[in-house]
């Protein structure tokens, strides 16, 4: 379909899609943005009318979202490895926990943070339910293998250990053991220490 092209800022959601290209392993191309001018600017809303980053092009085909990218790439290369085979119960598995990073972590985790409380008895109105039972599912999940699959690596990895790894380094998911083992075997990955170099490299060459 051609050449892949990402759109991103080392100080954004970037990091994961930047972290999924490397994981891939197929040529791409790093499109830098920056915040106010080049990410709002007319050729990139024809691409993104958010306005944010990351976004991929293939081709003529457009993603944004971080999660989004994760599935498309994977799915549009389905030699790489990186998606369980449909149908099978490790893809279910591999839905499931992307889409709850994506949906249901995220809510909780953003509420947490901006000090927004669920009012009393109004738990089931909102995605997540509560802090504490979206962390208590996530640790569960987790406990069962080293991976979302089970033994395998995959591209809801990416997303959900990016996930993980933020929060903890942020203090806004707990430091449980299985969090930050989890966290840890996603880091010491090569693609994702090639993909967190290249973004320090930005944003030092930036300063």
């Amino acid at each position: 379909m051609g050449q892949l092209q990402l759109y991103t800022n080392p100080q954004s959601r970037g990091r994961i899609a930047h972290w999924m290209m490397e994981e891939l392993g197929l040529p791409y191309e790093t499109v830098w943005l920056e915040y106010g001018t080049t990410m709002k600017a007319p050729d990139y809303l024809a691409i993104n009318p958010m306005g944010k980053v990351p976004a991929l092009k293939h081709g003529s085909a457009v993603v944004t979202e971080a999660a989004a990218i994760c599935a498309y790439v994977a799915d549009a290369f389905p030699d790489q490895g990186l998606r369980p085979t449909p149908g099978t119960p490790e893809s279910a598995a591999y839905h499931r926990w992307l889409f709850f990073a994506a949906g249901p972590l995220e809510q909780a985790v953003v509420a947490r943070s901006l000090g927004w409380a669920v009012p009393e008895g109004r738990n089931a109105m909102v995605g997540f339910g509560s802090y504490e039972d979206t962390l208590n599912a996530l640790e569960r999940a987790l406990s069962a293998a080293p991976y979302v699959c089970g033994e395998r690596f995959t591209a809801a990895d990416v997303y959900v250990g990016s996930s993980v790894s933020w929060g903890l380094q942020f203090g806004t998911i707990e430091k449980r053991p299985v969090f930050e083992a989890y966290a840890h075997r996603l880091q010491i990955r090569p693609a994702a220490i090639r993909a967190h170099a290249l973004n320090e490299a930005h944003l030092a060459h930036q300063g």
